[in-house]
């Protein structure tokens, strides 16, 4: 393994190819209430070294410095995060994400750091291929517990941000990744789930793919961390979720708000729907709902509030 990581190491070290046009992900896809958390931390996101971008989505960097503790929440992608973290003095440590299966909450408090990697959904197998990435769906785990531990310290107390980036690159590269084109096959197939609205069921999939149902229930249990189903509804609540962060942002800077004289928002189900938020029984076809009561489920059950009472927390007026 140590020879196979050399010459990547010294690409790492070596420099960085230059940031292409697009880069990493610019959607707030999944944070609630983006603006918020934006007004009280750092985040960035940046870019691995080219040998990993087939395997990571980016890096997530998050710095703060609070006066008072700020809670915030994400309803998790279908990732593995191996986030190394510092809380004010405490010492630096990683841990192991698994898939999160409920809305993520994380109290922040005084200063601290994390330094985070999110695979793609499918390519986080290469880097730990003995065991199913299903067995950390819901955990937590410390990373010595999956591979050999990473320097903490020497990813997340460098107070240059590259220097930051470099070490998880290090970290990343030295546990030599194999090719494995069944990681490639569950990559390719989420990411068609993620960008192709028309699949809103499993069975549309397996068609595609010309392999059963249940071969796909094993793919993505084997790759993946979850079942085919659970990622495209996952897909689906994040949409709804961005639907209305979008609908409040426009609302905001239009100076309307869900208390309109015109319309109070109040009767949904009748079509009607309050300014700031979006046509949720609309929406709900749109995404492949049987109806806006099934939306409303998914929706309620993964952020803990119903679309439309989190529309109005999102709303002014």
């Amino acid at each position: 393994m140590a020879s196979r990581s050399e010459p990547w190491k010294a690409q790492a070290r070596g420099g960085r190819e230059p940031r292409p046009a697009d880069g990493p992900r610019r959607d707030t896809r999944g944070i609630v209430d983006a603006p918020d958390l934006f007004a009280h931390v750092r985040f960035r996101r940046r870019e691995p070294a080219p040998p990993l971008r087939p395997y990571l989505e980016h890096y997530w960097l998050i710095d703060w410095d609070l006066a008072e503790p700020y809670v915030t929440h994400v309803v998790p992608h279908p990732s593995v995060n191996v986030v190394f973290q510092r809380y004010g003095d405490e010492q630096p440590g990683g841990e192991v994400a698994g898939i999160g299966l409920g809305l993520f909450t994380r109290k922040l408090e005084g200063r601290g750091r994390v330094c985070g990697v999110q695979f793609r959904p499918g390519g986080f197998r290469p880097f730990a291929p003995g065991r199913p990435v299903s067995e950390w769906t819901g955990r937590q785990v410390p990373d010595h517990e999956v591979f050999a531990s990473a320097d903490a310290a020497a990813i997340v107390l460098p107070d240059d941000e590259d220097a930051r980036v470099t070490a998880l690159d290090v970290f990343l590269l030295g546990l030599g990744p194999q090719a494995d084109p069944q990681a490639e096959r569950a990559m390719a197939l989420v990411e068609q789930v993620r960008t192709d609205r028309t699949i809103r069921r499993v069975a549309q999939l397996s068609a595609a793919e010309g392999v059963s149902a249940r071969t796909l229930q094993r793919l993505f249990a084997e790759y993946v961390g979850v079942g085919p189903k659970w990622v495209i509804l996952r897909y689906r609540v994040h949409e709804a979720l961005e639907r209305a962060e979008a609908e409040s942002s426009a609302c905001a800077a239009s100076g309307t708000g869900s208390g309109d004289a015109e319309n109070d928002g109040s009767d949904v189900r009748g079509g009607r729907v309050g300014r700031g938020e979006p046509d949720w029984a609309a929406l709900a076809a749109e995404l492949g709902y049987s109806d806006q009561a099934h939306l409303v489920r998914d929706f309620t059950s993964t952020v803990g509030v119903p679309p439309t009472a989190y529309a109005a927390t999102r709303t002014p007026g």
